[in-house]
């Protein structure tokens, strides 16, 4: 049995599969994920697990070298917000208004949906690589 790390095996998958430049989303429990998208649904009532909960398990495990919030989470969500310039203090990031976010949506390799139900709570991240 896995000892630390993600034990659920359709994410960690997910994210070993990744490969410089794949895009994948983290996201609240109300995003629209078009048919044809791989989807890591770990939402398991409202609040549970948090958003922070799963992108901090992830970042731990993962390079990220960008990443696109919208722009209405600084002002709807501004816990959120300061979650997300902590969490990636040194990566770049393009904030963008949520419809065009929800565009992007078709083009990730996967989504991962959590519980939480605050809003605009969604970030793509684009896989960096490993130097070291």
């Amino acid at each position: 049995m896995k000892k630390q790390g993600i034990i659920n095996s359709q994410l960690a998958g997910c994210l070993a599969s990744l490969g410089h430049k794949d895009m994948f989303m983290v996201c609240d429990a109300s995003m629209t994920i078009p048919a044809g998208i791989e989807v890591v649904d770990l939402a398991v009532c409202k609040g549970v697990p948090t958003f922070e909960q799963v992108l901090d398990a992830i970042l731990v495990e993962n390079e990220v070298e960008y990443a696109f919030l919208a722009e209405e989470m600084e002002e709807e969500n501004p816990v959120q917000y300061k979650y997300i310039q902590k969490a990636l203090p040194q990566i770049p990031r393009d904030v963008m208004p949520h419809f065009e976010l929800k565009l992007m949506v078709s083009k990730m390799k996967f989504v991962v949906r959590t519980g939480e139900y605050t809003p605009y709570s969604n970030v793509v991240l684009k896989a960096g690589y490993v130097t070291e």
